[in-house]
């Protein structure tokens, strides 16, 4: 997939700052283009503070799609999925980044960088970015999720 025209949107807590900055080099190299909602550095912060941002773009339609990173990945999935158009993934590795593509049709992808090296994230978003959405049945589980 072509990701130039597209800008993602990228967040961490503390316990995922080194691994976003790891994200972004790829990102650049890849030529896809992003936005950071922060954290800027390692000292101690709330994750709900950074995914409420990535989640008001994406609910705004200001961008279409982003990845979260914290410490096991579970405090930016809960925090994210509390959006009613947010459909945040976790994945730990490269199977389960291609399923919440094709299945669950996840518009945020979420990592826990105290669980994977920058070799599997890197890998599992490239996955992710390049799994089209597989439809039918699939839809139908999604439109049952808000309602």
């Amino acid at each position: 997939m072509n990701f130039s025209n597209q800008t993602i949107g990228l967040t961490s807590d503390h316990a995922g700052y080194e691994l976003k900055e790891a994200v972004k080099k790829h990102l650049e190299a890849r030529n896809i283009q992003y936005r950071d909602f922060g954290t800027t550095s390692p000292d101690r912060c709330d994750y709900p503070d950074y995914a409420r941002l990535l989640a008001d773009a994406i609910s705004s339609k200001d961008l279409d799609m982003g990845i979260a990173i914290c410490g096991t990945g579970n405090g930016m999935a809960m925090t994210l999925n509390k959006y009613p158009t947010i459909r945040a993934g976790l994945a730990w590795n490269v199977e389960v980044a291609r399923l919440v593509g094709s299945h669950n049709k996840a518009n945020i992808l979420v990592l826990p960088a105290r669980f994977v090296t920058t070799a599997e994230a890197v890998a599992m978003i490239d996955v992710w970015l390049a799994t089209p959405f597989e439809g039918g049945r699939h839809q139908e589980r999604i439109d049952k999720i808000s309602g």
